[in-house]
Protein backbone atom coordinates (compact mmCIF):
# COMPACT_ATOMS: atom_id res chain seq x y z
CA UNK A 1 0.00 0.00 0.00
CA UNK A 2 1.20 3.57 -0.54
CA UNK A 3 2.40 5.56 2.18
CA UNK A 4 0.70 8.31 0.16
CA UNK A 5 -2.69 7.06 -1.51
CA UNK A 6 -4.07 10.33 -2.86
CA UNK A 7 -1.77 10.20 -6.40
CA UNK A 8 -2.32 12.80 -8.97
CA UNK A 9 -2.00 13.14 -12.65
CA UNK A 10 -0.04 16.32 -13.75
CA UNK A 11 0.54 18.53 -16.27
CA UNK A 12 3.54 17.59 -18.59
CA UNK A 13 3.71 21.42 -20.19
CA UNK A 14 4.31 22.62 -17.20
CA UNK A 15 6.80 20.37 -16.03
CA UNK A 16 8.86 20.58 -18.95
CA UNK A 17 8.68 24.57 -18.76
CA UNK A 18 9.91 24.37 -15.17
CA UNK A 19 12.88 21.52 -16.73
CA UNK A 20 13.51 24.30 -19.47
CA UNK A 21 13.99 27.09 -16.56
CA UNK A 22 16.30 24.48 -14.64
CA UNK A 23 13.80 23.94 -12.27
CA UNK A 24 12.64 20.20 -10.23
CA UNK A 25 9.58 19.52 -8.31
CA UNK A 26 9.84 16.23 -5.90
CA UNK A 27 6.15 14.86 -5.00
CA UNK A 28 4.90 11.69 -4.79
CA UNK A 29 1.37 11.96 -3.30
CA UNK A 30 -0.69 13.19 -0.89
CA UNK A 31 -1.51 11.06 2.47
CA UNK A 32 -4.78 12.52 2.80
CA UNK A 33 -7.99 14.16 0.95
CA UNK A 34 -7.88 17.53 2.98
CA UNK A 35 -4.60 19.78 4.35
CA UNK A 36 -2.44 22.60 4.18
CA UNK A 37 0.55 23.58 1.92
CA UNK A 38 3.01 25.79 3.40
CA UNK A 39 5.41 27.20 1.09
CA UNK A 40 8.82 29.15 2.14
CA UNK A 41 10.20 31.23 2.44
CA UNK A 42 8.47 33.95 0.03
CA UNK A 43 10.86 36.79 -1.04
CA UNK A 44 9.72 37.80 -4.20
CA UNK A 45 7.26 38.03 -6.37
CA UNK A 46 8.45 35.03 -8.40
CA UNK A 47 7.45 33.05 -6.10
CA UNK A 48 4.26 32.84 -7.00
CA UNK A 49 5.31 32.03 -10.99
CA UNK A 50 7.39 29.42 -9.69
CA UNK A 51 4.97 27.78 -7.43
CA UNK A 52 1.64 28.05 -9.81
CA UNK A 53 3.89 26.05 -12.44
CA UNK A 54 4.78 23.33 -9.89
CA UNK A 55 1.33 23.20 -9.21
CA UNK A 56 0.32 22.38 -12.52
CA UNK A 57 3.39 20.43 -12.67
CA UNK A 58 2.20 18.17 -10.52
CA UNK A 59 -1.62 18.38 -11.02
CA UNK A 60 -2.25 19.58 -7.40
CA UNK A 61 -5.43 21.29 -7.03
CA UNK A 62 -5.97 23.93 -4.10
CA UNK A 63 -7.36 27.28 -2.39
CA UNK A 64 -5.09 29.86 -1.77
CA UNK A 65 -5.31 33.56 0.21
CA UNK A 66 -4.40 36.36 -1.58
CA UNK A 67 -4.50 40.23 -0.59
CA UNK A 68 -8.51 40.97 -1.50
CA UNK A 69 -6.84 44.03 -3.49
CA UNK A 70 -5.41 42.01 -5.76
CA UNK A 71 -8.51 40.34 -6.82
CA UNK A 72 -9.85 43.61 -7.42
CA UNK A 73 -7.56 43.89 -10.50
CA UNK A 74 -9.56 43.83 -14.08
CA UNK A 75 -9.13 40.38 -15.11
CA UNK A 76 -6.33 39.46 -12.89
CA UNK A 77 -8.80 39.23 -10.47
CA UNK A 78 -10.77 36.73 -12.02
CA UNK A 79 -7.87 34.93 -12.96
CA UNK A 80 -6.51 34.47 -9.50
CA UNK A 81 -10.20 32.97 -8.57
CA UNK A 82 -9.90 30.42 -11.78
CA UNK A 83 -6.83 28.88 -10.60
CA UNK A 84 -8.02 28.68 -6.55
CA UNK A 85 -7.93 32.05 -5.26
CA UNK A 86 -9.79 33.12 -2.06
CA UNK A 87 -9.56 36.72 -0.91
CA UNK A 88 -9.12 37.85 2.56
CA UNK A 89 -8.32 40.71 4.51
CA UNK A 90 -5.39 40.63 6.49
CA UNK A 91 -6.77 41.87 9.67
CA UNK A 92 -9.65 39.55 10.32
CA UNK A 93 -7.36 36.38 10.38
CA UNK A 94 -9.37 35.03 13.89
CA UNK A 95 -12.63 34.97 10.76
CA UNK A 96 -10.45 33.80 8.29
CA UNK A 97 -9.09 30.56 10.69
CA UNK A 98 -12.83 29.53 11.51
CA UNK A 99 -13.56 30.11 7.46
CA UNK A 100 -10.72 27.56 6.75
CA UNK A 101 -11.99 25.09 9.83
CA UNK A 102 -15.29 25.20 8.63
CA UNK A 103 -14.30 24.26 5.19
CA UNK A 104 -12.34 21.13 6.14
CA UNK A 105 -15.01 19.93 8.19
CA UNK A 106 -17.42 20.19 5.59
CA UNK A 107 -14.99 18.21 2.96
CA UNK A 108 -14.04 15.89 5.24
CA UNK A 109 -18.22 15.11 5.92
CA UNK A 110 -18.26 14.48 2.53
CA UNK A 111 -15.38 12.77 2.12
CA UNK A 112 -14.21 15.47 -0.52
CA UNK A 113 -10.70 16.95 -1.84
CA UNK A 114 -9.76 19.91 -0.56
CA UNK A 115 -5.90 21.16 0.48
CA UNK A 116 -5.32 24.54 1.28
CA UNK A 117 -1.73 26.53 0.19
CA UNK A 118 -0.40 29.40 1.68
CA UNK A 119 2.80 31.54 2.56
CA UNK A 120 3.18 31.77 6.44
CA UNK A 121 4.83 35.23 6.20
CA UNK A 122 2.09 36.61 4.79
CA UNK A 123 4.64 39.08 2.68
CA UNK A 124 7.39 39.40 0.57
CA UNK A 125 9.06 41.48 3.08
CA UNK A 126 11.03 39.97 5.71
CA UNK A 127 8.96 39.86 9.17
CA UNK A 128 9.53 39.28 12.81
CA UNK A 129 7.98 35.81 12.23
CA UNK A 130 4.87 33.95 10.89
CA UNK A 131 1.44 34.51 11.07
CA UNK A 132 0.25 31.37 12.58
CA UNK A 133 -3.53 30.93 11.10
CA UNK A 134 -2.08 28.15 9.26
CA UNK A 135 -0.60 26.31 12.69
CA UNK A 136 -4.62 26.91 14.37
CA UNK A 137 -6.51 25.93 11.07
CA UNK A 138 -4.37 22.41 10.95
CA UNK A 139 -4.70 22.05 15.12
CA UNK A 140 -8.13 22.64 15.05
CA UNK A 141 -9.33 20.74 11.96
CA UNK A 142 -7.25 17.69 12.56
CA UNK A 143 -5.37 17.85 8.99
CA UNK A 144 -1.85 17.10 7.69
CA UNK A 145 0.68 20.14 6.90
CA UNK A 146 3.13 19.80 3.58
CA UNK A 147 6.22 21.48 4.19
CA UNK A 148 6.88 22.82 0.96
CA UNK A 149 10.68 23.81 -0.12
CA UNK A 150 10.86 26.61 -2.50
CA UNK A 151 15.02 26.68 -2.92
CA UNK A 152 16.06 29.10 -5.36
CA UNK A 153 19.49 27.94 -4.63
CA UNK A 154 18.92 25.07 -5.91
CA UNK A 155 16.10 25.52 -8.40
CA UNK A 156 13.85 22.75 -6.33
CA UNK A 157 10.33 22.55 -4.92
CA UNK A 158 10.28 19.72 -2.48
CA UNK A 159 6.93 18.97 -1.62
CA UNK A 160 7.68 15.88 0.30
CA UNK A 161 7.64 16.49 4.20
CA UNK A 162 4.25 15.46 5.75
CA UNK A 163 3.63 16.42 9.63
CA UNK A 164 0.85 15.95 12.03
CA UNK A 165 1.17 18.82 14.48
CA UNK A 166 0.79 18.07 17.69
CA UNK A 167 -0.58 21.16 19.41
CA UNK A 168 2.39 21.92 20.73
CA UNK A 169 3.83 25.20 18.99
CA UNK A 170 7.38 25.00 20.95
CA UNK A 171 8.15 21.26 19.43
CA UNK A 172 6.41 21.77 16.30
CA UNK A 173 8.50 25.20 15.28
CA UNK A 174 11.50 23.51 15.78
CA UNK A 175 10.64 19.99 13.58
CA UNK A 176 9.41 22.97 10.87
CA UNK A 177 12.70 24.89 10.97
CA UNK A 178 14.64 21.36 10.97
CA UNK A 179 12.45 20.95 7.49
CA UNK A 180 13.40 24.55 6.00
CA UNK A 181 17.33 24.35 6.91
CA UNK A 182 19.11 26.06 4.66
CA UNK A 183 16.65 26.82 1.84
CA UNK A 184 17.30 29.77 0.07
CA UNK A 185 14.73 31.99 -1.41
CA UNK A 186 14.64 34.47 -4.50
CA UNK A 187 16.07 37.50 -2.14
CA UNK A 188 17.85 35.48 0.79
CA UNK A 189 18.05 38.58 2.86
CA UNK A 190 13.88 38.75 2.91
CA UNK A 191 13.21 35.34 4.20
CA UNK A 192 11.75 35.53 7.44
CA UNK A 193 13.07 33.54 10.09
CA UNK A 194 10.96 30.38 10.94
CA UNK A 195 9.20 31.25 14.63
CA UNK A 196 5.82 32.04 15.22
CA UNK A 197 4.76 35.86 15.63
CA UNK A 198 4.07 37.20 19.70
CA UNK A 199 0.45 36.95 20.24
CA UNK A 200 -1.33 40.20 20.31
CA UNK A 201 -3.73 39.52 22.83
CA UNK A 202 -0.42 37.91 25.17
CA UNK A 203 2.34 40.07 24.17
CA UNK A 204 5.47 37.43 24.60
CA UNK A 205 8.90 37.59 22.19
CA UNK A 206 8.23 34.75 19.47
CA UNK A 207 10.85 31.82 19.72
CA UNK A 208 12.71 32.28 16.85
CA UNK A 209 14.49 29.17 14.81
CA UNK A 210 16.25 31.13 12.11
CA UNK A 211 17.79 29.32 9.15
CA UNK A 212 20.78 31.67 7.95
Amino acid sequence: MSVHPVQLQGNRLARWLLACWGWRVDFDGLPALQGIFVVYPHTSNWDFVVAVMAKWSIGVQLRFWGKDSLFRIPVFGRWLRWIGGIPVDRHVSGGLVGQAIDAFSNAKSNNTYFWLGLSPEGTRKKAPGWRSGFYKTAVQANVPVCLVKLDFAQRRIDATHFLKLTGDENVDIKRIAAVFLNVKGCIPENATPVAFMADKTTPRAPTSYTLQ
